[in-house]
């Protein structure tokens, strides 16, 4: 599901518990929300609001690690494509096909991933499982196959078949972290939580339009923070898109 989609969950369940809250005002004996028993209601949402926050450090932290894996290994990958096109450039004229493969194969990757037509995830899905891996393994081959006349190609032939197998290394660990990494069940537990504290909140709070305005404000602060991590933990698409600017370069310096 879309962390837009999330984010709406959220929303409805947390504006359903601080109706709920509300409806519970109504049906409940007055000394049950005064004295001793208003006391020991803030104290249970304290412990579950603290807990709360914790759990949302945890998914704050796990996006966090997420995003700055993948923009890492977009680095990692632009400079390995630069290093292989510049030793295929100095094993000479028989690596030109080669070099024009790798700059075809990153070109139609950033058209894919950042031209509007598809994000990065979409595209390994899709091409990832046989479309990009035959790509990939022909340009391999291609390098396997460069016939190293004498020492000094046969060295840059080894070099050129290492980076080759890091790029791929790297591209198949991008392509393991593609469906983010917070667990389903931290989100469920943290709607609940959520879900309790806001009716806890408005089961205290007095009738009046200052009250139920800061209670809205609440659910719409706390819904749209778990729509930013979600899309946090989607690095790919989405508002925190990684910018495209590193394959750019590596794509700018291709075949020169």
């Amino acid at each position: 599901m879309s962390p837009l989609g999330i984010s709406f969950i959220v929303f409805a369940c947390i504006l359903a518990g601080m109706f709920l809250g509300r409806v519970l005002r109504d049906f409940l004996p007055e000394d049950q929300v005064t004295g001793d028993s208003k006391d020991a209601i803030k104290l249970g949402v304290g412990l579950i609001g603290t807990l709360t926050a914790m759990v949302l450090g945890l998914m704050v932290a796990s996006a966090k690690g997420t995003y700055d894996g993948q923009r890492n290994g977009l680095a990692q990958l632009s400079t390995n494509v630069i290093l292989l096109d510049r030793v295929l450039a100095h094993y000479g004229s028989d690596a030109k096909n080669v070099r024009t493969e790798l700059k075809n194969a990153i070109s139609d990757l950033v058209k894919q991933a950042w031209g509007g037509e598809a994000s990065l995830t979409s595209l390994m899905e899709a091409k990832g499982e046989r479309g990009m891996e035959d790509r990939y393994e022909a340009l391999f081959e291609k390098i396997q196959d460069l016939p190293g006349r004498n020492e000094n190609q046969r060295a840059l032939k080894t070099q050129a078949l290492k980076i080759a197998t890091d790029i791929g290394q790297t591209r198949w660990q991008m392509f393991s972290q593609k469906d983010g990494s917070i667990p389903t069940p931290f989100v469920v537990v943290l709607v609940c939580w959520l879900t309790l504290i806001l009716a806890w909140f408005s089961l205290l709070a007095p009738r009046n339009t200052a009250s139920l305005v800061t209670l809205l404000m609440c659910v719409v602060a706390v819904s749209s923070a778990v729509y930013l991590i979600m899309e946090l933990d989607q690095p790919f698409q989405g508002v925190f898109q990684i910018s495209s600017g590193p394959l750019q370069n590596a794509l700018a310096q291709l075949g020169r």
